[in-house]
C-alpha cells in the first residue's frame, strides 16, 4: 500500500497582492500525474486546503476540480483535515457528498474522538489502513477556561487536551485494527517542540505566545506514520522517520525562495514504513536581490536578460537615501518577465523606527512588528512589555479564532 502526505496547500493565497492561482493549479496538476505514475491508494491533505476561511471562487473551483478529477484515477480515497486557515464549517459542508467519492473530510474536532477514525477498505472490502484524522484543534475544543489562570496553567490544560484527544483516536484504532495486520496512521495540524519556520512564510502561532508547541512524546505509540501540517519546511518531527511535516507545496514568501518543496510518499509493507520524498517542481520562480544601488540593479539586469519569469523582493542595503527607489529599479527590467512585488529599505524603515518619516507601509509588517513598533516608541519599560505582549497575543488569538468559528 502506497499513500502520499502533503499539506499547507493554502489556495487563494496571495504574495504582495499577486494572484498565485496558476501556481496552484500547476501544483494540482502535477500530484494528479503523481497519484497516477507512483499508483497511490491514498492521498492524506494534512490542514490549511486554503489560506482564509473566506475562499475566493477561483481557490474553490481549484479545490473540487481537483477532488472530481482524481476520483476518477487509481487513487481509492482522501483524507482531508481542517487547519489553522481553514474554516471547519466550510470544509465540513460537503463531505457527505465527498463521501461518494472516496473522500473523508474532517474540518472541526469531532465531540467524540473516535468519529475522527477512519478504517479503509481495499477492492476486496478488507480493511487496510485506519487513519486517525485529527483536524487543528481549538483551545475550546479542548478545554474550560477558568477567570484568573496563568499562562502557565493555560498551557498545561491544553497540553494535556491535545494529549488525551490523540490518545483517545490511537485508542479507538487499536480497537478497529484488533489482531489484523493493517497501519495505524495519525493526522495532525499543528507546532511541535524545535519544528523550523522560515521567515516570512506564513506560518503563525496557533495559541498565544509560545502555547500549542507539543512534544512528539503526545502522540499515541501506534501511529506507524504520523503525517502532520503547518509548518511549511519539509521536516522529520523529533528525528524519526515515521514522524513528518510535508511541508508546503509551493513557497509561501521569500524567506522559502530557496527550499526544495517536496511530498512525503510512504510505502507499506504489513505496519512497517519506508518513507521518500518526492521533489515538488518549480512552478513561480522567486529571488531575494540585497545589497547597494549598483549590485541590487545588476543583479536585476541579469535576471531580466534571463527571460525568464522572476518575482523579486529587493533588500536595499545602501547607505545614500535613494530617491523614488522602486521607480529606478523598474526601469532595469523594463520588457522583462521580471516583476518587483516588494522593495525593503533599510534606510527608509530605521528613519521609521525614529518616527520621522512614514516611508514604511502598515502592509510590509505583520500585526506583532506593528505592536512591537508602538512598544518602542512609547519607551515601556521591558517588564511591562512582556505583560502587554501576552495580553496582545491572547487579543490576537481570539479574533483569528473568532474568523474560523461557525455561523452562529
Amino acid at each position: 500500500m502506497k499513500l502520499l502526505h502533503t499539506s499547507d496547500w493554502h489556495l487563494g493565497r496571495t504574495l504582495y497582492g499577486k494572484k498565485r492561482h496558476a501556481e496552484f493549479a500547476a501544483f494540482l496538476s502535477w500530484l494528479e500525474q503523481m497519484l497516477t505514475e507512483q499508483e497511490i491508494d491514498i492521498l492524506l491533505v494534512a490542514g490549511d486546503v486554503f489560506d482564509t476561511n473566506t475562499p475566493g471562487n477561483r481557490a474553490q473551483e481549484l479545490y473540487y476540480q481537483f477532488l472530481s478529477r482524481i476520483a476518477l484515477g487509481p487513487c481509492r480515497h482522501v483524507i482531508i483535515i481542517g487547519g489553522n486557515h481553514d474554516s471547519p464549517s466550510f470544509l465540513d459542508a460537503p463531505q457527505h457528498l465527498l463521501r461518494s467519492l472516496n473522500v473523508h473530510v474532517i474540518g472541526a474536532a469531532c465531540d467524540d474522538p473516535a468519529d475522527e477514525v477512519i478504517t479503509l477498505k481495499n477492492k476486496q472490502g478488507q480493511p487496510e489502513a485506519i487513519i486517525c484524522a485529527v483536524p487543528y484543534l481549538r483551545d475550546r475544543d479542548l478545554r474550560i477556561s477558568a477567570v484568573g489562570e496563568s499562562i502557565e496553567e493555560k498551557e498545561q490544560k491544553l497540553l494535556q487536551g491535545i494529549r488525551e484527544h490523540y490518545a483517545a483516536t490511537g485508542a479507538h484504532a487499536l480497537e478497529c485494527r484488533g489482531d489484523s495486520d493493517v497501519p495505524i496512521i495519525g493526522m495532525g495540524h499543528l507546532f511541535t517542540v524545535d519544528g523550523k519556520v522560515e521567515e516570512g512564510d506564513g506560518v503563525r502561532d496557533l495559541y498565544v505566545g509560545s502555547l500549542g508547541k507539543v512534544p512528539a512524546s503526545i502522540f499515541p505509540d501506534c501511529y506507524d506514520y504520523l503525517a502532520l501540517g503547518h509548518l511549511h519546511v519539509p521536516q522529520r518531527v523529533a528525528g524519526k522517520e515515521n514522524m513528518r511535516f510535508s511541508g508546503s507545496p509551493i513557497a509561501m514568501g521569500f524567506g522559502e525562495a530557496y527550499q526544495q518543496k517536496s511530498l512525503c510518499l510512504v510505502e507499506f509493507d504489513g505496519c512497517q514504513c519506508k518513507v521518500e520524498l518526492l521533489p515538488i517542481p518549480l512552478f513561480q520562480r522567486l529571488e531575494r536581490v540585497k545589497g547597494d544601488l549598483s549590485n541590487v540593479s545588476a543583479s536585476l539586469k541579469k535576471l531580466a536578460e534571463a527571460g525568464q519569469s522572476v518575482w523579486v523582493e529587493v533588500d536595499y542595503q545602501g547607505d545614500a537615501s535613494v530617491s523614488q527607489l522602486r521607480e529606478r529599479l523598474q526601469a532595469d527590467i523594463e520588457d522583462s518577465q521580471v516583476e518587483i512585488l516588494r522593495v525593503r529599505n533599510a534606510k527608509a524603515r530605521n528613519k521609521a523606527l525614529r518616527r520621522d518619516t512614514a516611508e514604511e507601509t502598515l502592509d510590509e509588517m505583520n500585526v506583532h512588528e506593528v505592536f512591537q513598533r508602538r512598544l518602542a516608541a512609547s519607551e515601556v519599560e521591558e517588564p511591562q512589555q512582556l505583560k502587554l505582549k501576552d495580553m496582545y497575543h491572547q487579543v490576537v488569538k481570539a479574533v483569528q479564532e473568532a474568523d474560523t468559528r461557525e455561523d452562529s
